[in-house]
């Protein structure tokens, strides 16, 4: 019996009841003594580990509806050479209790959520650290893009030392070509310590760091491409050593060098991890892009004194200055001063916003023409720009689930690689060609260099950077690598008419009158209503600089309208039980009152002393491009509903106005899950947009959860995708690039796995030179990673 405790954080008990339950819960489980403290949010569990595991626990209290407390931290990873690097490191951390790690072997980085009672920080490193490899909590990012300058500076270096000492090894290997091309052959370069002399700085040098990793893989009884790669080569530069020694012994023997294979196959993988390195740095351009818009220092106004400080030295509350064409450093809220934003980096509107005191304005966004005051609500990393920069780095860090596949080939791909290899040897050197060693050994040289998983590895995470980052660049914010695959599957799609393909706020569109000057009277009676309705009366009003009488006596009537004394007038605005109530005609204006409801609209009558005096209409109206995200959708091969609270007319009015044929109308908030549930029960891959917090459960029912970014925080951040300024016209735009990206990935892999499916047997057969199989290995990764860069000059639909 092994007997181990452990301290379990857990989240969501409200009281008494729940501790209770998780505790008599745990304790029915064989081999487990657990006593729960809801003061302390914590289970403290002692647990039989031959009879139940940490895994099982956690299970089981989340099964109950509660969560495992958990903290995550990013690790910038160093040393992985190829994906059976990431791969092991993957495994192992999750093998750790109360971990969950997923490793990126393209951002070299690894997201690690643990349970802080059963792991640190510390032994997450330790365990990184006797793999072989080096683990850091992720630096800033200067002294990030520092070491990856200093890395591709360090690359060059050896390419170039390497490139030079291989050159003349490379021309005598001219001298062995069985014709005459003509070229002064130099004989000093034909003696075989000459040519070690040469051959050993680029082997044990240059090529060191491949000993290394190798050493420090096979001693934790794995194996990556360094060990393809030490193999490869030492085996032609020590059977070229071996043949040196025995010419020098025999004058007369005519030794078989292969030190030109060692240190050309050295190089060329040089030239590809160089060429490799910086075109991973292209792929997070959309980062660098972002990090660009940021303000970089802010004008605040303390003691009375204006000052510039750096942008990280606000604090929330501070007030802030913002002149004309200067970036509004933070988020915050106009105090004084009006002025014109452009805020089209965040919302994707082209159109400058005027903004007045009370009004939010979002950090990074340019002020145009007036001078404003404001407050800092949001600073550092809370601001709207700093979150969208953490998603996408989130989702660049993240795993697609097609991605596991290329993990399992690649941590298993080596050991069969090597023993094909030996295997190739055994078969030239006894069978093929017997007793011929050079033979033998060349086959099997390129075997190991031509089988480097290198590109498998890089197949999918590469896209996935570029994918999200492209998403980014146009208003569209994948949370993880699993939202970017899931979204290419959808098939039917679901929106939330209010505030998703409406507006969210009413406005007036139809206004009639039958009495002359009456509309500052409905102004003035409606200023003092807080009906959403009569706000947008209100707004009307402001905008035609509408003449402001004073109201007497306000009576608002639930249901029916408002009452209200102007000028020792009595006006009435609202319903036709309003006006048949207080005795006022309007029968010869039924028909224009039908037709204002028949297109969405509600419609309201204001009197004045009994007289019908106008119509107003007021409807929450349909954003300008709604139509033609709905016809992008169709044109995709996408189903799309409507989902609403309001009544079955209006509902349908609206989806008439944007082409939508399928409409749930008089939905309760608490019912959208169920009808998302309903077309996910006939075999469709759904996707919900929403804004609202009674969104949130049919975002989290969906297949995938489209929230718009200027909604609630919660539908924010329940859905899988945010589209940042709201625009409906992403939504496709969203789904045409999840396509883009797989395609773009399944080329990757196909071409990966048929350069190695292709490229194994060739070599086994003889008919591939070592360093031809390693030029070819250089290019196939360098290859896969241009391919995803194409994704950034896509043309998204």
């Amino acid at each position: 019996m092994s007997i181990k405790h452990v301290n379990i954080g857990i989240t969501g008990m409200t009281c008494a009841a729940c501790s209770t339950r998780i505790e008599k819960s745990l304790n029915k489980m064989e081999g487990v003594e657990a006593n729960v403290n809801l003061t302390m949010e914590k289970a403290s569990v002692d647990y039989d580990e031959e009879k139940v595991s940490h895994h099982d626990l956690s299970d089981k209290i989340e099964k109950l509806g509660y969560g495992v407390q958990t903290e995550k931290a990013e690790f910038d990873i160093y040393g992985m050479t190829c994906a059976a690097c990431s791969t092991r490191i993957e495994k192992t951390l999750n093998k750790m209790d109360g971990v969950n790690a997923s490793i990126n072997l393209t951002t070299e980085k690894g997201i690690v959520e643990y349970e802080p009672g059963l792991v640190t920080v510390d032994q997450i490193t330790e365990r990184v650290a006797k793999l072989g490899y080096e683990a850091k909590q992720s630096q800033s990012r200067e002294e990030q893009r520092n070491h990856k300058e200093e890395e591709i500076h360090d690359k060059k270096v050896k390419l170039l030392i390497s490139a030079i000492l291989t050159l003349p090894l490379l021309y005598a290997m001219i001298g062995h070509i069985p014709w005459d091309l003509g070229l002064p052959m130099p004989e000093v370069l034909m003696n075989p310590w000459v040519q070690f002399l040469f051959a050993t700085p680029v082997q044990f040098y240059v090529g060191w760091q491949f000993y290394t990793g190798a050493y420090k893989n096979l001693r934790n009884k794995s194996a990556n491409m360094d060990v393809l790669v030490a193999l490869g080569t030492s085996a032609a530069y020590f059977y070229s050593l071996v043949e040196g020694i025995r010419a020098t012994v025999n004058p007369g023997y005519d030794p078989h060098l292969y030190y030109e294979t060692s240190a050309v196959l050295i190089t060329l993988i040089l030239v590809g991890k160089l060429f490799e390195a910086m075109a991973k740095g292209r792929t997070t351009a959309a980062i660098s892009k972002l990090l660009s818009l940021q303000a970089k220092e802010a004008t605040v106004i303390r003691d009375g004194q204006e000052m510039k400080i750096p942008l990280e030295q606000v604090v929330v509350g501070d007030k802030i200055s913002v002149k004309p064409g200067e970036k509004i450093p933070v988020d915050g809220e106009v105090v004084s001063g009006k002025s014109a934003v452009d805020e089209s980096m965040i919302t994707g509107e082209s159109i400058p916003i005027e903004k007045s005191s009370g009004d939010l304005l979002i950090g990074s966004t340019i002020n145009k023409n007036g001078t404003l005051q404001m407050e800092a609500t949001k600073v550092g990393k809370n601001t709207a720009l700093a979150t969208i920069i953490k998603v996408v780095e989130d989702a660049q860090g993240s795993k697609a689930p097609i991605q596991r596949m290329a993990d399992v080939i690649s941590g298993i791909f080596v050991p069969i690689v090597v023993g094909i290899a030996v295997l190739t040897f055994l078969i030239w050197f006894f069978i093929v060609d017997p007793q011929n060693w050079p033979a033998a050994l060349e086959a099997s040289i390129a075997v190991l260099v031509i089988a480097c998983p290198c590109a498998l590895g890089l197949a999918t995470p590469t896209s996935i950077m570029v994918g999200t980052g492209k998403g980014a660049e146009t208003g569209v914010l994948f949370k993880g690598g699993e939202h970017l695959e899931a979204a290419h599957k959808i098939n039917a799609i679901v929106l939330d008419k209010t505030g998703t393909i409406t507006k969210g706020t009413p406005e007036v569109t139809d206004i009639h009158y039958f009495v002359s000057d009456s509309l500052p009277y409905l102004i003035a009676a409606e200023r003092s209503s807080e009906h959403p309705l009569a706000e947008a009366i209100v707004d009307y009003g402001k905008k035609r600089n509408v003449e402001k009488l004073d109201a007497d006596d306000f009576k608002a009537i639930p249901g029916h309208g408002i009452e209200s004394q102007i000028n020792n007038k009595k006006v009435h605005v609202g319903t036709r039980k309003l006006m048949i109530e207080n005795n006022i005609d309007f029968a010869d204006h039924e028909e224009q009152l039908t037709q204002y409801e028949l297109e969405g609209k509600t419609a309201m009558m204001f009197a004045i002393d009994s007289k019908l005096a106008g119509i107003v209409a007021v409807a929450d109206t349909v954003k300008e491009n709604a139509r033609q995200a709905i016809d992008q959708l169709k044109a995709q091969d996408i189903e799309v509903y409507m989902i609403t609270g309001d009544n079955e007319r209006t509902a349908k009015a609206i989806a008439g106005q944007v082409g939508i044929d399928h409409v749930f109308a008089e939905v309760l908030p608490e019912d959208k899950a169920n009808h998302v549930k309903t077309i996910q029960n006939q075999g469709m891959k759904v996707a919900m947009v929403g804004d609202g917090i009674n969104d949130a459960p049919a975002l989290a029912t969906a297949d995938i959860g489209i929230a718009i970014g200027t909604g609630t925080d919660v539908a924010i951040e329940t859905a899988g995708i945010t589209l940042v300024g709201g625009e409906l016209t992403n939504i496709p735009k969203a789904i045409g690039l999840s396509r883009k990206t797989m395609t773009n990935i399944r080329q990757n892999l196909f071409w990966a796995l048929a350069y190695n499916t292709a490229g194994i047997p060739i070599a086994a057969l003889g008919l591939l030179q070592p360093w031809i199989a390693g030029a070819a290995m250089a290019f196939s990764s360098v290859s896969v990673v241009s391919n995803a860069l194409r994704l950034k000059r896509v043309k998204i639909d």
